[in-house]
């Protein structure tokens, strides 16, 4: 008979790692006596990370003592004590390659339903000083599992644990837990979880877009090499681009059009998407930087609109020293800030030069003739800064559901009544006031703060938040669970002394610098570089970044549990295996 060694429980504290500061409830410790478990905890027990831990759905994690003596054996370490892994119960039996999501157990008082594998985490790794632990508990199929409180109630360490319910499917912890982290993924295994009641939603929602990029890759085909990525760049690396034409929009924004330098037509991109370039500046620098499209994704050429920004290098460049016959060396168009397919409302948003993607948006709708109802809201500060005002008109006017709202925050009088344009700057209230279609997909571009206003308008509004799609020019914002707030930073080189490694180049960030002497992962040159990183799963560490890799080589130490796809790279593990341009 199953049984309960240790009930353990502590609050989140602030601990100290790779120069920052970790807020985690990893620190567990046992009691004594009767603990009470609640539907959402066990008393005197917290998590300091809600986005991975806690919750009706991750109220109390169990670990093994078969796998503390695992773990043991495999680091040759007897120092382990009940709690070490971050565990509320501490159990004898209950094996992950045994236990199944939606069995049910009591125990005590209480009544408890499995329902996910543990989040395997870098926090887990840094209670027992083993940084390789989260990705090895995978690898190792010892992830230990979450349950929901059924019913409240008294436990105690010594208290038997008596299976109530077996859960549909048989689908054990372990093979759930490879089935989001590791390769081979069986399309049957996901539906199978998919129609398990008792598993958590996060997880139905991952195995949703896993199965969805299963079928696409099953319909776009298979060779040799594997599934054909439908989004796949249309080449790897920078080749190298001609200027076409050199356009200046007004005082402060440039357009250049770039061609293939044989005259052929370059492959089609989708409206919403960016180019990357390295630009030949007089000083040197060669300086990369990226830049959306602003017309016609499929014209075969690009055409890209630039902001000269005050003792910006790069756009300084482009609007004061670059001439047609040039020739740059580009990257691919990329990006998942696109226009999707379907019959409802689009609603444009936009806010200065973020209205160059949506402008693509916009091109590609009047080149389908769309019969969408579609919206275009921009704020600029005067018709003398809105660029492309007049391609915009003529686009909306050639689609026949179009509306338009723009409002200038420095325009005078007699320039709003000729734009016929709204005053003030564009904010919440007044997309509030528009009385926007709740059923519109909504794409919205431009600084941080003015994405925040829309996105809380739209959804005030009525739009659903899985319709609304946001783009940010520059580095996008960290997603670091667990980290405690500091004060922004913006992207810089490293401290210390330069490095004599290979060139590493964060694209949205706009900084290049050697890779340090003494190695160290790319993770961490990001983070002494402020340059934010965000997280994911892949690897089964969740404070990692999966980004794509525009050019250059990498290897990894420890190797990932699933390899990322062509193009991407996984910094948490990863070395470079030479000058390498990375989209952060």
């Amino acid at each position: 008979m199953p049984s309960l060694l240790s009930v353990n429980v502590g609050m989140p504290k602030d601990v100290p790692w790779q120069g920052r500061t970790v807020h985690t409830g990893v620190w567990k410790y046992p009691v004594s006596g009767p603990a009470m478990v609640r539907r959402l905890n066990i008393d005197g027990d917290g998590q300091g990370d809600t986005q991975g831990h806690g919750g009706e759905q991750r109220a109390v994690l169990v670990y093994q003592i078969g796998s503390y003596r695992h773990w043991e054996r495999h680091f040759g370490r007897d120092d382990f004590e009940f709690g070490q892994f971050g565990e509320n119960l501490t159990v004898d039996g209950l094996p992950d390659d045994e236990v199944c999501i939606g069995d049910r157990y009591r125990i005590g008082e209480a009544e408890f339903e499995v329902t996910q594998p543990r989040v395997t985490c870098y926090r887990v790794g840094l209670r027992l000083g083993e940084p390789e632990l989260p990705a090895l508990l995978v690898g190792h199929h010892r992830p230990g599992f979450y349950l929901r409180v059924l019913r409240e109630g008294h436990i105690e360490a010594g208290d038997e644990i008596v299976k109530t319910a077996t859960g549909p499917g048989a689908l054990t912890v372990a093979d759930t837990d490879a089935l989001l982290y590791l390769p081979g993924r069986d399309p049957a295994t996901l539906r199978l979880a998919l129609n398990i009641p008792a598993l958590s939603p996060g997880w139905q929602g991952s195995f949703r877009d896993l199965l969805a990029e299963a079928e696409a890759e099953a319909e776009a085909g298979t060779g040799d090499a594997g599934p054909v990525r439908a989004d796949r760049p249309a080449w790897d690396g920078f080749r190298a681009l001609r200027v076409a034409d050199v356009i200046p929009e007004n005082a402060s924004v440039t357009s250049i059009r770039l061609a293939a330098p044989d005259g052929s037509r370059l492959p089609p991109a989708r409206a919403g998407q960016y180019l990357t370039l390295r630009l030949p500046v007089t000083d040197g620098s060669a300086p990369v930087r990226s830049y959306s499209l602003s017309a016609a994704p499929d014209g075969g050429s690009y055409r890209i609109s630039v902001k000269r920004e005050p003792h910006g290098v790069a756009s300084g460049y482009i609007s004061t020293e670059l001439r047609a016959g040039a020739v740059l060396e580009v990257a691919a168009p990329r990006g998942d800030f696109v226009l999707t397919e379907g019959a409802g409302p689009v609603l444009l948003v936009s806010a200065g030069i973020g209205l160059t993607p949506v402008l693509s948006m916009l091109h590609e709708l009047a080149a389908a003739r769309s019969e969408r109802e579609v919206w275009w809201v921009h704020g600029a500060r005067s018709p003398r800064e809105h660029p492309l005002v007049a391609e915009a008109h003529a686009l909306l006017d050639a689609l026949p559901h179009a509306r338009e709202h723009v409002f200038y925050s420095a325009a005078t009088p007699q320039e709003l009544r000729l734009a016929h344009a709204g005053a003030g700057r564009l904010t919440r209230d007044e997309l509030i006031a528009l009385d926007v279609p709740a059923d519109a997909t909504a794409y919205v571009c431009g600084p941080e703060s003015f994405m925040a206003d829309m996105t809380a308008a739209l959804s005030a509004a009525g739009v659903d938040a899985g319709r609304i799609h946001t783009e940010l020019f520059g580095a996008l914002p960290a997603v670091n669970p667990g980290l405690t707030e500091r004060a922004a930073v913006p992207p810089h080189q490293p401290p210390g002394p330069p490095g004599t490694g290979p060139m590493v180049t964060f694209a949205r960030s706009g900084v290049s610098t050697r890779y340090p002497d003494g190695g160290g992962s790319l993770l961490e040159l990001a983070d002494a570089c402020d340059v934010p990183a965000r997280w994911s799963c892949r690897t089964g560490v969740c404070h990692t970044c999966v980004t794509p890799l525009l050019t250059g080589t990498v290897a990894y130490r420890p190797a990932p549990l699933e390899p990322p796809p062509d193009g991407e790279v996984l910094i948490c593990c990863a070395r470079p295996g030479g000058d390498i341009v990375l989209d952060m």
